[in-house]
């Protein structure tokens, strides 16, 4: 086994729970762990992921493994906070700590190391722990927020000071994180929580209310970020569309992604986790035209029949969000669109199904995500009637998935001939690149290979022809030369 105070840090989920990993480790980092990748550190910290049967699953497992390893074993994120004590009881193997931990993680880790156990937390409702009013929120005094900056000055009782390389600067907002990807792409989360009650959703509850980061902290945070060679940023929060609505400003978002995409080095800025009820038409003209932003839209739509989100506790129908599609596509024709579906919701008849094929068909989105839906503890969908056998539910999401594989390939071959924007992430040799056209994102959407006759930087944003599809996949050729890194044509 390494030697003391080495920690390896597994990440599980979502691109949120990536940021929550880069605070614990710069947290951790700044108190004189080192970071290792191997398995024989003295202690395994797995950050998890709690949203669907599957990750719960996967978490487990990857707990259970590092135990096998003979290394101390400490659970945080999603799991840990929903289900605390409970987890430490089925799981002795490992040590569950809390959100609320997060700020002493070093202090923490050290307990583990020693051997010290510490009780593992009662789960709560995390909702309760900020004002039921937005307005309220920012004022007021409230647990440790994972991913957010600190308050207060750099200094004695102000924060962390003396980072090492590699860390977010303790000047300016507290921005307290370390980088654990070194490529050109980095999440950068803009809030926390969640004000929505979707009822086959549980994560308000062990996430909190809704909450928005200060735009100062997310334009410090971005500089910082391309000082570590980022060109794109991912912002991700539970619900981007709702950003500044505790800030007092309804519109905040429309400013925020202009100035991020003014930071010197970043070439491009991307938008996830959208909700059609709020998107408004002056955020999608910032979004469709702004030099630097993406013009990608990834809605949450869930489902398309009436029926089956008002089930859902949700808004819209296929003609609603068609409408949507087209709002956004008379601004920018080539705008890039993904959304998730959850079949196999209960009460969900054939007809539903079939409206939602329909949708499917005729919305042309470049990235479709099928769920089964299953039933989540403490959600309202688990006690609605109508629950399906699940194999009935595996076989609509596997039937809906098909035909989701075809239209999906169906939409890239539409852009063969196109002209797309590629921010290149690896040199592959032989003159061949490969990155992500704007319609894209990280790890979900597909990627583009590019071939060119000069050399391109990785992190640079070139503009290219599509000269070929495969599934999701492009091939392109480069139109013009390289771009500088970060700087797009």
């Amino acid at each position: 086994m390494a030697g003391p105070r080495t920690v390896s840090l597994v990440t599980l989920g979502c691109a949120r729970n990536e940021v929550d990993s880069e605070e614990l480790a710069g947290r951790l980092t700044a108190a004189g762990w080192a970071l290792t990748d191997d398995r024989d550190a003295s202690v395994v910290l797995v950050n998890t992921c709690g949203f669907i049967e599957a990750a719960k699953h996967e978490s487990i497992g990857e707990l259970l493994d590092a135990a096998g390893t003979g290394a101390r074993v400490v659970a945080v994120g999603c799991l840990a906070e929903r289900y605390g004590d409970q987890l430490a009881e089925a799981l002795p193997e490992a040590q569950v700590l809390s959100f609320d931990d997060y700020a002493d993680i070093a202090t923490r880790l050290d307990e583990v190391l020693a051997g010290r156990r510490r009780p593992a937390h009662q789960p709560r409702d995390r909702r309760r722990l900020l004002p039921l009013a937005p307005a309220g929120r920012p004022a007021a005094a409230h647990p440790h927020v994972p991913g957010h900056a600190m308050p207060g000055p750099a200094g004695p009782g102000g924060g962390i000071t003396d980072l090492p390389p590699g860390t977010a600067p303790a000047s300016g907002p507290q921005i307290i994180r370390r980088r654990l990807d070194g490529g050109p792409v980095a999440p950068l989360k803009i809030a926390s929580g969640c004000d929505r009650r979707c009822s086959f959703c549980a994560i308000p509850a062990y996430r909190g209310a809704f909450l928005s980061r200060p735009p100062a902290d997310l334009v410090a945070e971005a500089e910082w970020l391309a000082s570590q060679g980022v060109t794109e940023l991912l912002l991700v929060s539970e619900n981007s569309t709702s950003y500044g609505k505790d800030l007092g400003d309804l519109q905040a978002l429309d400013d925020l992604l202009p100035a991020l995409a003014a930071v010197p080095g970043i070439a491009r800025i991307r938008v996830s986790y959208l909700q059609p009820a709020e998107m408004r038409p002056g955020l999608i003209a910032v979004m469709a035209s702004t030099p630097g932003v993406a013009p990608y839209f990834d809605l949450s739509f869930q489902h398309a029949s009436g029926s089956v989100l008002r089930a859902m506790r949700r808004f819209g129908d296929g003609d609603r969000f068609c409408a949507l599609l087209d709002q956004i596509r008379q601004l920018c024709p080539e705008a890039g669109v993904r959304s998730n579906f959850i079949v196999g919701f209960p009460g969900e008849t054939a007809s539903d199904l079939a409206e939602l094929e329909r949708f499917l068909t005729r919305a042309r989105l470049d990235a479709i995500g099928v769920f089964g839906y299953s039933d989540e503890e403490g959600t309202a969908a688990a006690t609605l009637p109508g629950q399906l056998d699940q194999g009935e539910i595996d076989r609509r999401a596997d039937d809906l998935s098909d035909l989701a594989e075809e239209l999906m390939a169906q939409r890239a071959a539409d852009r063969v001939g196109s002209t797309v924007d590629v921010l290149i992430e690896a040199d592959l040799g032989g003159q061949l690149y490969q990155g992500r056209a704007a319609h894209q994102a990280p790890e979900v959407d597909g990627v583009t290979s590019v071939r060119s006759g000069s050399p391109l930087a990785v992190g640079s944003l070139v503009a290219a022809t599509v000269t070929g599809s495969d599934g999701v996949d492009l091939t392109a050729e480069t139109l013009l030369a390289a771009a500088r890194p970060g700087q797009p044509h």
